[in-house]
């Protein structure tokens, strides 16, 4: 049976999905893959849960997840101990064939990630961050594979980040079957936040801007500060990461964004935020009637064409594909030679732990059988 030694970093909600899965999954693997997938390693922020045998067993890989669903650190795990050098635990549990999978949401992980391919394993990542870091850290990450030459910069042999732009959407491997086409891509345009459609679906509804984002934040579709989705810098990562597979070499930095709130609120506390959303409710109204005036509905777009990235609120037309998006799906529309004037569109649940960790799963598999 082939096997594919695991070390996973992050056992926050998807890593914690993604233990569960392959677990689950195991007898389908073996039967219909003929694939083993142990895990050696499990690391949480300063801990790690470590084996020097085959693999963790599956009871603790379970027993795991819900002392981490107790906010335990894997430092005070019975099984565990305090890690301060992820480079390290890979080089001490690392085996051949190892692949490590990066489900925290850290710029942390990157040197260790870079230092896992430079030891010839493989590397899945949910984490968007490394990804939109310098411009040097991307191109290392992202064509490891390619005996460190210029030549065939887009075959990615080595790492796969398709959980990065939609969850389990097929966004990225879209991307890249289309460049491999020779189609040329002139536009991608989408909703890339299922917490800001949500919003927006509100909006669209009639509700005032304060109420549905309270809404949002009670469901927990928000951070605990939600903030740091309303500002956009989430949805500009995930942009940022297509402009790069475009062939772009442009940094976060270059990415226009208009947040969903003022810059004199960011100072407050989160409390004093909520209490302040109320001031907001007005222009929101005033933007969805200006759209609706003129047969179109208000998104929270990504756009990159033209060698530029933006993402804010933007008015769209109200029978397209983002004009009839509701609720929290993603959506993503590619517009190219081919696919014009209708665009190619890929559209569904575009967040939670269960939809990511799947696809982080499946990425794992295409390293596995590759």
């Amino acid at each position: 049976m082939q096997r594919a030694p695991l070390i996973l970093l992050g056992i926050g909600g998807v890593g914690s999905a993604l233990i569960r899965q392959i677990v689950q999954n195991r007898a389908h693997h073996a039967t219909d893959y003929d694939l083993e997938l142990p895990i050696l390693a499990l690391c949480d922020r300063d801990g790690a849960v470590v084996t020097l045998r085959d693999a963790i067993d599956d009871a603790t890989l379970y027993e795991v997840v819900d002392f981490k669903a107790r906010k335990g650190r894997l430092a005070d795990h019975s099984q565990g101990g305090p890690q301060h050098d992820l480079a390290a635990v890979i080089d001490i549990a690392g085996q051949p064939d190892t692949i490590v999978v990066d489900c925290t949401a850290s710029e942390a992980t990157a040197p260790v990630l870079l230092a896992a391919l430079a030891r010839k394993h493989r590397v899945v990542l949910a984490n968007k961050k490394p990804l939109t870091m310098q411009q040097e850290v991307y191109d290392r990450l992202t064509r490891a594979g390619d005996t460190e030459t210029r030549h065939a910069p887009r075959r990615f042999h080595r790492t796969r980040w398709e959980t990065t732009c939609g969850a389990g959407l097929p966004v990225i491997a879209t991307l890249n079957r289309l460049l491999a086409s020779g189609d040329p891509v002139t536009r991608i345009a989408g909703a890339f936040s299922g917490t800001l459609g949500f919003v927006m679906s509100g909006l669209q509804a009639g509700q005032p801007f304060s109420a549905v984002v309270r809404e949002a934040h009670r469901l927990g579709y928000t951070e605990p500060d939600p903030r740091d989705d309303l500002g956009g810098v989430d949805v500009a990562r995930k942009a940022l990461i297509l402009a790069r597979g475009l062939g772009w070499r442009l940094a976060l930095e270059d990415v226009a964004i208009t947040g969903l709130y003022p810059a004199e609120m960011a100072a407050r506390s989160v409390a004093e935020f909520m209490d302040a959303l109320p001031s907001l409710d007005a222009q929101f109204r005033a933007q969805v009637e200006a759209a609706a005036a003129s047969g179109k509905v208000l998104r929270y777009v990504a756009a990159i064409a033209d060698g530029r990235c933006t993402v804010g609120p933007a008015a769209v037309e109200a029978n397209s594909p983002l004009g009839h998006l509701r609720g929290a799906d993603n959506l993503v529309e590619f517009h190219t030679g081919w696919y014009q004037p209708t665009p190619l569109v890929i559209q569904g649940r575009g967040a939670g732990a269960d939809a990511t960790a799947a696809g982080v799963l499946s990425d794992i598999l295409e390293l596995a059988l590759k």
